[in-house]
């Protein structure tokens, strides 16, 4: 196959590249002691009071910059002077039920769409305000953007690491930080006045002693909910969840936040308990999709009115549905909303570095690209003055290369995908699978679950991003699978999927795939990861066990990357059945009452069940 060069970006688009080099400071107009700022509580549709900060420059009507955020609102305030001293007014808003504002407890992501509408309402209607209003915000915050971004009068958005929810889940849920964060942000009667960075260490022996999955494969609706909605009574479960799911997306946020508070018992909604509503809503729905829930990802993207220049990073936690949100926005999404949305994909973790391989002569593996008031102007003065073709469609890192890089589209035009297949003796092959091979096979115990070492995790304890996992790779529940020396430089970028035919002697497991990146020295840098539940092997379909030792065909969503693996270097597959304490780690018993138990896991490769990884290779 011949190899096509990725496109440079500093070739293309200088003044970006510059940007994200650190090269081309934010521009100041005024001096920092020349902004005003005042604080106001603005009434919401319910009359619940939310704490707001307004930064305004001299030079009044302005266009503005809003963030709406649980974090508080003047965690970034260098950030908004910084804006404000460019000529633009900044409002920042404390999160229902967090910071300064009312009520005296948080209920996660409920009412933020129909808060985020009524913030901007307010905003366009100041004396100060010019007619242009974007938003800024990472996580969370970013999420509240796309809640914004559904008023017809916002301009544009910066969403950084935030998706819409629109990738299917795989029925794994997060373990570590989800915990600590459940604790102490917002308020509530069970929130401790801890520190979330301090309280991940402080539960860390709790973390590691918790987090077994073991629900059962089917749940009927608690009796308080059918007695709100008797309709469901005479549904089918399945029925019955695609009905309450319509409600749920139709319903405003008293009655989505009674909905919830009535199928899981809970008082305060919390981010855990988000994640449980699998057990009342289709099982599929990401946990992001229910700050906007909808019924299809159609019918969501045609709501959004506001451009966005996405930005997320190759060991973001949620990367996957970052992009699944992109291909979303770019299949459906309005003609002139889809003309100027732009994404760019950073070396990073969630709010840390990622890429860490030659970070000594690579500055920009030191940076985030959050909160970043350089790349923010850049992005709103191009949209005002009209330059935004300017800006490329996708600016993506390739790692390895360690360069910043431009396309058209993503995957970029002239990627092409090709199969790797596990071959005997841990090989790793591009040659069609023999007629036969002997499987593989190894134990998992839930009692000493493969840990979690890097990658794409969010964590003020385990260090993200591309760390070395071989020391990971030699226990006996890992098997790897891995090429010869590669003869010429291989850029991977694009999409990453696992096709593995595998048994297990469990009614429901998890299998986990890795991607790592072997350099010379036998270092294996970890590139990506994916997960499975085996129940839920079918997205589409109600969770089903497994049948003890029958071969099943998965597919493991790896979400993507952008990889050079240089000359020399090998391409290294791993499976295991847990990614611990990142996730809850599966007790192996399918719903049934009874202690962890171990499963006997095999894997298969040859012609009859070829095993294989799918890669993007940039080609002509």
């Amino acid at each position: 196959m011949t190899r096509t060069t990725p496109r440079r970006l500093a070739d293309v688009a200088p003044e970006f590249h510059a940007v994200l080099a650190g090269e081309r400071p934010a521009r100041v107009a005024h001096p920092a002691h020349s902004i005003r700022t005042e604080t106001i509580h603005v009434a919401m549709r319910d009359g619940v009071r939310l704490a707001t900060d307004v930064y305004l420059p001299p030079e009044t009507p302005a266009p503005a910059i809003a963030v709406r955020t649980p974090y508080g609102r003047a965690t970034l305030r260098e950030v908004y002077l910084a804006l404000a001293g460019a000529g633009y007014a900044v409002i920042s808003q404390d999160c229902r039920g967090t910071g300064d504002s009312e009520p005296d407890h948080w209920d996660f992501y409920v009412y933020e769409r129909d808060d985020s509408l009524d913030f901007v309402s307010w905003a366009i209607g100041q004396p100060w305000y010019a007619g242009f209003m974007g938003a800024l915000g990472g996580s969370y915050a970013g999420g509240t953007q796309w809640c914004m971004a559904t008023h017809p009068a916002m301009t544009a958005i910066a969403p950084e690491v935030a998706g819409l929810g629109v990738a299917a889940k795989t029925g794994v849920r997060f373990h570590m930080f989800a915990n600590a964060y459940a604790r102490t942000v917002g308020k509530g009667r069970d929130k401790v006045p801890v520190d979330m960075v301090e309280m991940e260490h402080q539960m860390l022996a709790e973390t590691l002693a918790t987090g077994y999955f073991n629900d059962p494969l089917s749940v009927p609706f608690p009796a308080a909910l059918l007695d709100r909605f008797p309709e469901l009574r005479s549904m089918t479960l399945p029925a019955g969840l695609a009905w309450l799911w319509s409600r749920y997306c139709a319903a405003g946020s008293e009655e989505r936040a009674a909905i919830i508070r009535l199928a899981l018992g809970v008082g305060d909604i919390t981010i855990l308990d988000m994640d449980r509503l699998d057990t009342v809503l289709p099982h599929h729905v990401h946990i992001d999709g229910h700050l906007l829930p909808s019924v299809s990802a159609q019918l969501l993207c045609e709501s959004v009115a506001a451009p966005a220049l996405m930005i997320t990073g190759w060991y973001d936690w949620c990367l996957d549905d970052a992009l699944r949100t992109w291909e979303s926005l770019m299949a459906y999404g309005r003609a002139a909303v889809r003309a100027r949305n732009r994404l760019l994909i950073t070396p990073t973790a969630h709010d840390q570095p990622g890429y860490h391989e030659g970070k000594d002569n690579h500055p920009e593996l030191d940076r985030i690209y959050r909160g970043d008031p350089a790349l923010l102007l850049h992005w709103y003065d191009a949209i005002r003055d009209g330059s935004v073709d300017g800006l490329p469609v996708v600016t993506y890192y390739l790692m390895g290369a360690n360069e910043w890089c431009a396309a058209g589209s993503w995957p970029p035009p002239g990627a092409r995908s090709r199969e790797l297949y596990f071959g005997p003796s841990g090989t790793l092959t591009w040659d069609t699978p023999p007629e036969w091979s002997e499987p593989d096979r190894f134990s998992y115990d839930p009692q000493d679950p493969t840990p979690t070492l890097g990658g794409s995790i969010l964590s003020n304890v385990y260090p993200p991003g591309s760390v070395d996992v071989s020391e990971l790779q030699v226990r006996s529940d890992v098997l790897t699978f891995t090429t010869a020396p590669l003869t010429e430089n291989l850029d991977v970028v694009g999409p990453l999927k696992l096709i593995l035919y595998a048994s297990s002697s469990a009614t429901d497991t998890d299998f986990v795939a890795r991607l790592s990146d072997v350099f010379p020295d036998d270092r294996a840098i970890g590139i990506q990861t994916g997960v499975i539940r085996a129940r839920y092997r079918d997205v589409t379909a109600e969770p089903a066990p497994l049948e003890p030792g029958r071969i099943y065909r998965f597919e493991i969503d790896m979400a993507a990357t952008a990889n050079r693996f240089a000359a020399g270097h090998r391409l290294r597959v791993d499976i295991s059945s847990a990614d611990f304490p990142k996730l809850e780690r599966n007790a192996n018993t399918g719903g049934e009452p009874g202690p962890p138990v171990r499963a006997l896991q095999t894997v298969f490769h040859g012609a009859a069940y070829p095993s294989h990884l799918l890669i993007s290779v940039l080609a002509r």
